[in-house]
């Protein structure tokens, strides 16, 4: 099957009663029944559709199967590792419950026979895993509904395209329009492919560092946005490989080169903008200030969810590299960690803490919570950074390492109130984790620096 064969009424998104349809025409095989692990990476297995519809008729029409409980604890090669409360050594590694979210079924037509569920983790009595990433931002949510506003939220992704260990284009193309092959025709085939699967990017560009490329999308609720950004970079790998290359979300590839994943956050009540101004120079809103102050006094406390392994500090390390080193904010300053930004409908914090690792629903997740906390308090708005964000001694500094990171995450009582306990726990493991193996790792900059001492 190819994309023209497809009926173009289901394209993207789709409803269960559609999507089973198109199974049974025999338009889609295989349904992807996909979990986000720690690291915002899709895991989960390719169901025969056929197969996967006639249990769902079976069953509650929700549970679409099992998988082993380690994928919410393994790191990044998908290690079984010990020391968490949810599953170990301790009890075998358990099963847990994958409840399908039909809400999010879409279908794949750049992938021939192939759909898309996100799913949620339960566990044997079918209640949702809380240090499951996707549940973990349902309760963030659910807070601030519960105080009456809803949040609209909108990502900017960087990416680094790389030929064999070289990026493909080998300067600053910031802005350029004037591609060279290989990109133009990567971005081409990525405009055409990502709306079929029901995702829209505003707009891509070349950034500064070689081989960058920026990608923003339009505002949205939380969970589609998160939801949506995972498909794109399970869609934007699969195409690079497709041309030969390698699309890297690292934080900080190569020394010197920092890719951020930007929040672009705004609440909402009974559809009113609550941030609107009239430029981002304006005082802020109300709702908008106790939001900023929430963001300033919560975030250095949540680190280890906007960065959560070693390398992304390393982003942060480099003096105007556009990360952030201060939680600070200011109007329109692209060197603070909270950016004021847009206006009328459009006016937005924009939450640039991310390197481009990061997992979307933590980072969104940790977001809500901190504002939740500004709101719920009416905590007064610090002074806004009117000048060079990286060099002012008024503001707190951000964790240097995750080490510093983790120590506040884990002994502080802001994480604990914010997430509960046995969040903090868990994340705190994955991030000592991580730690620990840095520890062991024997570097080519150690070899480099050191041999011949």
């Amino acid at each position: 099957m190819t994309t023209d064969t497809f009926p173009d009424e289901l394209r993207g998104l789709i409803s269960q009663d559609d999507l089973r349809e198109v199974v049974k025409q025999g338009h889609i095989r295989t349904v992807m029944t996909v979990v986000p692990d720690m690291l915002g990476r899709l895991k989960g297995k390719r169901a025969a559709g056929l197969a996967l519809f006639e249990r769902l008729d079976e069953g509650d029409g929700v549970r679409v199967g099992e998988a082993c409980s380690y994928i919410l604890t393994a790191n990044a090669h998908m290690e079984a590792l010990p020391g968490f409360d949810l599953t170990s050594w301790h009890d075998g590694f358990h099963d847990m419950g994958v409840n399908a979210d039909w809400t999010s079924a879409r279908v794949l037509p750049h992938m021939p026979d192939l759909a898309l569920v996100h799913c949620d983790a339960v566990d044997t009595d079918g209640a949702p895993i809380e240090v499951a990433p996707r549940q973990m931002l349902r309760r963030q949510m659910e807070r601030l509904s519960e105080l009456g506003y809803e949040p609209k939220v909108a990502w900017e992704s960087e990416f680094v395209l790389y030929n064999g260990d070289q990026p493909v284009v080998n300067r600053n193309g910031d802005y350029d329009l004037d591609h060279p092959p290989r990109l133009g025709d990567v971005l081409g085939h990525l405009e055409g492919a990502l709306p079929d699967a029901g995702i829209e990017v505003e707009a891509f560009k070349q950034e500064g560092a070689p081989g960058q490329v920026e990608a923003t999308f339009p505002k949205s609720g939380v969970m589609l946005a998160c939801d949506n950004f995972t498909v794109f970079k399970h869609v934007v790998k699969h195409m690079a490989r497709r041309h030969g290359l390698t699309a890297s979300f690292m934080a900080a590839p190569v020394t010197g080169v920092a890719s951020g994943l930007h929040l672009n956050l705004s609440l909402w009540h009974d559809e009113q903008p609550l941030f609107a101004m009239p430029s981002p120079r304006a005082l802020p809103t109300e709702t908008m200030g106790y939001s900023i102050a929430g963001l300033i006094a919560a975030v250095p406390h949540l680190m280890p969810l906007f960065a959560g392994n070693t390398n992304a500090y390393k982003r942060y390390a480099l003096p105007h590299a556009f990360a952030p080193q201060f939680a600070n904010w200011g109007p329109d300053n692209r060197g603070c960690a909270i950016r004021v930004a847009g206006h009328g409908t459009s006016s937005r914090l924009e939450i640039r803490l991310a390197g481009a690792d990061a997992n979307p629903y933590l980072v969104a997740a940790a977001s809500l919570a901190a504002i939740a906390h500004g709101l719920d308090e009416k905590l007064a708005v610090p002074s806004p950074c009117l000048g060079d964000g990286y060099g002012s001694d008024a503001f707190t500094p951000l964790p240097r390492d995750l080490a510093e990171a983790l120590t506040g995450f884990r002994h502080g009582v802001m994480a604990r109130d914010l997430l509960g306990l046995p969040i903090v726990a868990h994340y705190g493991r994955a991030a000592q984790v991580e730690i620990d193996e840095q520890h062991r790792e024997v570097t080519d900059v150690e070899r480099r620096r050191f041999a011949l001492a």
